[in-house]
């Protein structure tokens, strides 16, 4: 029983196996390591790009920033919209709705008396203006061809037949207005030089403009422009002296206000075109919107 149970306990009874067995297994260890380093270093590494053409390594290593941005050279000539997409960017927010008396498009009855009064006269009222039609629907960097062709789209889409304008022939007015460029600088090289006038004595600075010349310049804006939407609260416009309706918008701030004024602005609860459609200066729009904010405090 004593030497049975001896037997059960180890294998390993001297130094010397005990030795062998540590050193075994360390060999081991040892020729696994060797092994897979070999099987490492023997098997070729492909990199993301291997194989790759150089255009298709350009094309992985350009910057993201250029992804969706098309460069536009300034100088290029302008490209006119068709109508359609006149209407949809600018025209629409009345007509579309029929907003301040304007016209519903495809609605032949409505247009039926302004189709009547023939193309010119249509074309005339878009590009000018007229009652709460802003010149040009408030966007004054169209330009006439391009609301010419919006004034056609609506008209026909309420049953006239009227032909879309083209666009005027590049290089037809540099061609007209070089002769008389050539003129305008041969007439400075035949008039004799005249002799240098003597100094003007200085005049003193003109005074500061009132305020009230502001005031003033600001209710004249209103009267001929604003009044068309601000009078009657027209496509969401806060009424004239509706201190209600002015007081959040006046708590955005006077520089905000100026903003959207000369800028344009739509939000939720209407739109407000550039200037009020008209071609003023931006010193009286500014006047214009402080005239309408000191009726409403």
């Amino acid at each position: 029983m004593s030497d049975a149970h001896h037997q059960e306990q180890s294998f390993i009874r001297t130094p010397k196996q005990l030795i062998l067995v540590v050193a075994g297994f360390f060999l081991v260890i040892v020729l696994g390591i060797i092994l897979l380093v070999t099987f490492v270093t023997n098997k070729p590494l492909a990199g993301a790009g291997a194989g790759q053409t150089a255009e298709a390594v350009t094309a992985r290593i350009r910057p993201v920033a250029e992804d969706g941005f098309v460069l536009k050279d300034a100088n290029a000539p302008k490209v006119l919209k068709d109508g359609q997409a006149v209407y949809s960017s600018t025209c629409v927010a009345c007509h579309g709705a029929g907003v301040a008396g304007a016209p519903k498009v495809g609605d032949a009855g409505a247009w039926g008396a302004r189709i009547a009064q023939g193309y010119d006269t249509l074309l005339k009222h878009a590009i000018e203006g007229l009652r709460a039609m802003p010149a040009k629907g408030g966007n004054p960097d169209l330009d006439d061809v391009e609301v010419a062709r919006a004034v056609v789209y609506m008209s026909n889409q309420s049953g006239a037949k009227f032909k879309e304008p083209e666009a005027p022939a590049a290089g037809a007015q540099p061609a007209a207005a070089a002769p008389a460029a050539a003129a305008a600088a041969a007439t400075p090289a035949a008039t004799p030089a005249a002799a240098p006038a003597a100094p003007a004595p200085t005049a003193p600075a003109p005074a500061a403009a009132p305020a009230t010349a502001s005031a003033d310049a600001g209710k004249t804006l209103y009267g001929s422009a604003c009044i068309a939407c601000h009078g009657s609260g027209i496509a969401g416009a806060p009424k004239f002296g509706d201190k209600a309706a002015w007081a959040p918008r006046i708590a955005q701030g006077e520089a905000t206000l100026h903003d959207h004024a000369i800028k344009g602005f739509q939000g939720k609860t209407g739109m407000m075109p550039p200037k009020g459609g008209s071609t003023a200066a931006d010193a009286d729009v500014k006047a214009a919107v402080d005239y309408m904010v000191a009726a409403a405090r």
